[in-house]
This record gives C-alpha cells, sequence and structure tokens, in this order.
C-alpha cells in the first residue's frame, strides 16, 4: 500500500482510514489517504486518468456481443467509514459512479452532477469519520 502525499501523520506511522484501490486491466495499486477529501480526490485523478487512456473494442461471443460501453476497463474503489463507493471506467471512457461494498448498485445523478460529485455527496451523508 502507498500512502498519498501530503498525509503527514500517515507517514509516521497513525491509523490510516481510507483505502483507495485503483483497478486498470491485471494491474492493483492500492492507496492510503488520510482524510476522505484526499482520498475521494485520489479517485477522481486515477478514474479521469483511466477514462482518457483506457479503451475496449466491440466483444462478439456469437450469442451475445459486449459493446465497448458495456465493458468495464477500469475500477476505482474508496472504503472508509461506513462507506464502500467507487466508480467504474467503461470500456468507451464513460465514468459510471456506485455504491455497496458487496452489490454495486449505480449512482444516480442529480441535475448536472458529474459522477465525482455524486461519490462526494454520498461519503460526506454517509462516513463516519474518526
Amino acid at each position: 500500500d502507498r500512502t498519498l502525499a501530503g498525509s503527514r501523520s500517515a507517514a509516521r506511522g497513525s491509523r490510516v482510514s481510507w483505502r483507495v484501490t485503483v483497478r486498470i486491466g491485471p494491474e492493483v495499486e492500492k492507496l492510503r489517504a488520510e482524510t476522505a477529501e484526499e482520498a475521494l480526490d485520489a479517485v477522481e485523478l486515477n478514474a479521469r486518468a483511466a477514462s482518457n487512456t483506457e479503451r475496449r473494442d466491440t466483444v462478439d461471443m456469437r450469442v451475445r456481443r459486449y459493446e465497448a460501453g458495456d465493458q468495464v476497463a477500469g475500477r476505482v474503489e474508496l472504503n472508509g467509514p461506513g462507506v464502500a463507493v467507487g466508480v467504474d471506467v467503461r470500456g468507451d471512457g464513460g465514468i459510471q459512479a456506485w455504491t455497496g461494498r458487496w452489490r454495486r448498485r449505480p449512482l444516480e445523478l442529480e441535475d448536472g452532477e458529474t459522477p465525482f460529485e455524486a461519490l462526494r455527496r454520498v461519503v460526506q451523508s454517509t462516513s463516519v469519520e474518526p
């Protein structure tokens, strides 16, 4: 696990309560953050980078056809006190925010809201900061 820059107390050995897991293809990177805001910034940064670089072609399995937008090219998860949220980066570059630890439920976006703003709304309303 890598501690995000700027987490001074994390470097001194204090308990870090926010974990960001970045999955792009077969690669997995685990990050730690001291605050929800720092963790949400890491989610957005990694998801935007993946949406700009990761693309998938349509897969035709004879029985079923998987369009690029149906495939998950990357996933960025955030787990913290009372919170399990994340975003899926689709094969066409689209981003879908979700919530749920074991069963992912898509987040409904409010008027003009981005997936990242929706994550911030949910985290701020449900997190239990230590």
